[in-house]
């Protein structure tokens, strides 16, 4: 529910060991540098620096703006969805990564759980909707007939219906859990959020035709059309009672209806570009998202403001209350998801990091419980009967072109504390002069493309030029200790 955005020297060979490192596909070993591991081992011994758990700058939850927000029902848990075309799983309230959804091949606008926590859905602008277990996040089954982009999924409290709205101008809906279409109901134009009301008698619809519809569930009849905004309606929410229903617009307007009968009883003014709207459980506040950036409270029923939440650096796409409304979850295409406490809103120490998304100045730690492997930044208290199993999980994500360099170890302590400098070789994207470590291979990800300085075991293709003494084979690859200097071009291939 969504508007789219316009968007060092040659070393010679050491011994090595085998320690754990994040790879594309999960966790992996690795093959490092025994004066690596040992030089970690000696930060280690060196004494602690505290370090606050909320999140330093280059630490991001996605690589992409983050769309949408959703707080599984016991609150332990939650997924986001990202103009990356991922959902993440992450821990509440400490903010561990748990899992990587990938199946989606375009941005997912929106994410939904089910009312016992088992599934959640996802709408994407590859034009489907995605069923995925949880908490093991395997996917189901993908849903299919829409033609544009579905920008909002909604479950119902029994579990069974699922309601999704689309750019292509219709709501479909789906039977759960076996994702069987319903219904599709047509004329509202380009449909941009739904929410189910919590007796499930009633479907509300936001749209880019500026209105709010209400259609009668099971069988998707149109009830009422609520007219008032002069422009897109990108959020709409039932109240925790289905007596009050709030509407969120690019019109800088949130309204507030009466249930059941449509009536407007107020109007909510002087909010930027209103992205999405939640009402806390215990019907106490109203929560905002917006495109200043800033998540605005609103005291119910009176619609009062209390408090605006600044912290965010870009718009604001989506918010989400846990269950127990002490906690308020917002996502922002400034690539993080930021907790706040409730009612109070003091933003919490809390950091939502994927080191695959995140600079590569920053670094977390990895840590087992109960047969699940968690992520969080470095100085993120560690539960009671967690075992630590890496205390350098690095930062992959360059922060632009031009100069990077790469270590070339990674070495994994083991007490988490986050000691000493995080570096990793190999994951580094870089372009324009590029220095190639030791065991840094320019293949493919690695664009070094004027002046790369290749030593001992870098293998640079491409066109490549050595002189010197640089003996270099067919495919220009420069093996041995040969060090080509000046010419050495890498192309992006």
């Amino acid at each position: 529910m969504k508007p789219d955005k316009p968007e060092d020297a040659p070393e010679s060979k050491r011994p090595e060991v085998y320690a754990i490192e994040r790879g594309p596909s999960g966790w992996m070993l690795s093959r490092r540098s025994l004066f690596r591991v040992a030089a970690a081992a000696a930060l280690a011994a060196a004494p602690k620096r505290t370090r606050a758990a909320g999140c330093v700058a280059g630490a991001f939850a996605h690589a992409g703006s983050v769309q949408s927000v959703a707080v599984s029902p016991d609150g332990r848990r939650l997924a986001s969805g990202s103009a990356d075309n991922t959902i993440k799983l992450w821990s509440l309230p400490d903010g561990a990564l748990l899992n990587t959804l990938t199946g989606h091949t375009s941005p997912v606008d929106s994410v939904a759980i089910a009312p016992d926590g088992s599934l959640l859905a996802s709408g994407s602008a590859d034009d489907s909707v995605k069923l995925w277990s949880l908490p093991g996040g395997t996917l189901l089954q993908t849903l299919t007939g829409h033609t544009a982009t579905v920008r909002s999924v909604a479950i119902g409290r029994n579990g069974q219906a699922l309601a999704s709205g689309s750019d292509d101008s219709t709501i479909k809906l789906w039977s759960l859990p076996a994702g069987t279409l319903l219904n599709t109901l047509v004329s509202h134009g380009g449909v941009k959020s739904v929410a189910i009301a919590p007796d499930g008698s009633l479907l509300a619809s936001g749209s880019g035709d500026n209105t709010v519809r209400l259609w009668s569930l099971p069988n998707g009849t149109l009830v009422q059309t609520l007219t008032g905004h002069t422009a897109e309606v990108w959020a709409v929410a039932f109240s925790a009672d289905g007596l009050l229903l709030a509407s969120g617009s690019a019109d800088n307007t949130i309204k507030l209806w009466s249930l059941p009968g449509g009536t407007l009883l107020q109007t909510l003014s002087g909010v930027p570009n209103v992205y999405s709207v939640a009402f806390s459980p215990d019907g106490r506040l109203l929560a905002s998202g917006s495109g200043d950036n800033d998540v605005r409270l609103w005291s119910l029923p009176n619609g009062t403001p209390v408090k605006t939440l600044t912290g965010h650096s870009a718009n604001v796409r989506s918010v989400a209350v846990n269950p127990d409304a002490r906690l308020l979850v917002s996502a922002s295409d400034d690539q993080t998801v930021k907790l706040w406490s409730l009612p109070d809103g003091n933003l919490l120490p809390v950091c939502f990091m994927d080191p695959a998304a995140s600079l590569i100045n920053t670094s977390g730690s990895a840590y087992r419980i109960g047969g699940v492997t968690y992520v969080v930044a470095c100085g993120t208290p560690l539960p009671a009967g967690a075992a630590c199993t890496c205390d350098c999980v690095p930062g992959t994500i360059c922060a632009s072109v031009g100069i990077c360099s790469c270590d070339s170890e990674c070495s994994c302590i083991g007490d988490c504390g986050c000691d000493g400098v995080c570096s990793c070789d190999g994951v580094c994207t870089c372009q324009g002069l590029c220095s190639c470590d030791n065991d840094c291979s320019c293949i493919g990800v690695c664009s070094c493309d004027i002046d790369c300085s290749c030593d001992s075991d870098c293998s640079c293709v491409g066109v490549c030029s050595c002189d010197g003494d640089c003996g270099c084979d067919g495919d220009c690859g420069c093996d041995g200790n040969c060090g080509c200097d000046g010419n050495c071009g890498c192309d992006s291939n």
